[in-house]
């Protein structure tokens, strides 16, 4: 299997190919005869084979794909790509989005608007194909772990998922805080009774290792993160929805959070791994949360929202403008990992004096 055609795979659960069809072309076209002269319009289609060589120049390479990317005969392809046969909407739209071709620009329609995604995820009970949309994302960064650019960056109020997946009631506080805003309203389900099931438990952990492949991370933190959980910790201690007992519990991951990251930070790279991390801190509060992964073969940009929910997008252009606008925080921001031993000691100091208060 080609890395094209393995990325592919992983790439179809990011897009629901009908409704983005749906919307495109509701968008640009009165009505279907519409969509029909452009399909026939020899310029737009030879725009949209030439597009196809680009991601495969060599012939019998981009018939291979096509024929497992569509389920259809090698002669088929053939008369698609001599044009005794056209592509159907379907076909061109699935193209498309798992090879990330431009239909605006090939059809030269300029909506002015970037799209941005959802994954809706019910962390509490996911279902098979949620669990499985989980392990690619492992696979994938297990896959990527062989391309030295490959840069993951993360600018970010509260703490990354990244970081706390490897800690238990961390974690399950964040799960536990997620579902008390945006699960039933009718029951209030305190932290105690909050499970995970021991498939997503076992998924956590293997995320938590795989996000350690990246090799270059970059972590800009708002400096006043730890004050905003210790706040939100005690909130729900005062409504009784978390006990002493569970407090100890939290408060204990927290401490070994803090030694793991200043370890980190003092070596500037993952320990298990030896991968690049640089962090971070804000010297101006941080609003949202925004992340990026940058590779050499498809790129994401994320904005974070509803505690565990992200909105993303494929598009180069609008990946390249976060990429340029998250590094442009660290103008902002005073390094800790590795330089001004100083500033890292008093950090960690402060966020520890934070913790004991719980």
């Amino acid at each position: 299997m080609t890395r094209k055609m393995f990325f592919g795979k992983i790439f179809i659960n990011f897009v629901n190919f009908f409704i983005k069809v749906f919307i495109y072309f509701c968008k640009h076209f009165k009505n279907v005869s519409n969509i029909y002269d452009i399909m026939s319009n020899e310029l737009w289609y030879d725009c949209f084979i030439q597009a196809l060589y680009e991601k495969y120049p060599r012939r019998s390479h981009l018939i291979l794909a096509l024929k497992d990317l569509l389920f259809i005969e090698r002669e088929a392809v053939y008369r698609r790509l001599r044009k005794d046969v056209l592509f159907s909407i379907n076909e061109i739209v699935k193209i498309a989005s798992e090879w990330h071709i431009s239909l605006d620009k090939i059809t030269s329609v300029n909506s002015g608007k970037i799209p941005f995604l959802m994954q809706p995820m019910n962390y509490i009970d996911p279902s098979k194909e949620e669990l499985k949309f989980l392990r690619q994302i492992i696979d994938a960064l297990h896959y990527f772990k062989d391309f030295s650019e490959t840069e993951f960056m993360d600018i970010c109020n509260k703490l990354p998922r990244q970081l706390h997946a490897g800690y238990k009631y961390l974690n399950l506080f964040y799960l536990f805080k997620w579902n008390y805003q945006y699960g039933d309203k009718k029951k209030t389900v305190p932290f105690s009774q909050t499970t995970i099931s021991e498939e997503k438990t076992l998924l956590d952990a293997s995320y938590y290792q795989a996000i350690k492949q990246v090799p270059n991370s970059n972590f800009i933190w708002d400096r006043m993160i730890f004050d905003y959980l210790v706040s939100d910790i005690l909130y729900f201690q005062s409504i009784q929805v978390i006990t002493d007992e569970d407090k100890k519990l939290i408060k204990n991951d927290l401490y070994a959070l803090l030694d793991y990251i200043q370890e980190v930070a003092d070596k500037g790279c993952y320990p298990e791994t030896q991968n690049k991390v640089n962090l971070y801190i804000s010297q101006l509060s941080i609003d949202a949360n925004y992340s990026y992964t940058f590779t050499p073969e498809v790129n994401i940009c994320f904005v974070h929202a509803f505690e565990k929910f992200e909105i993303y997008t494929f598009e180069k252009e609008m990946v390249e403008n976060f990429r340029n606008w998250m590094q442009l925080k660290k103008r902002t921001s005073v390094q800790i990992s590795e330089v001004d031993e100083r500033s890292r000691i008093e950090f960690f100091s402060k966020q520890r004096q934070l913790v004991d208060q719980l």
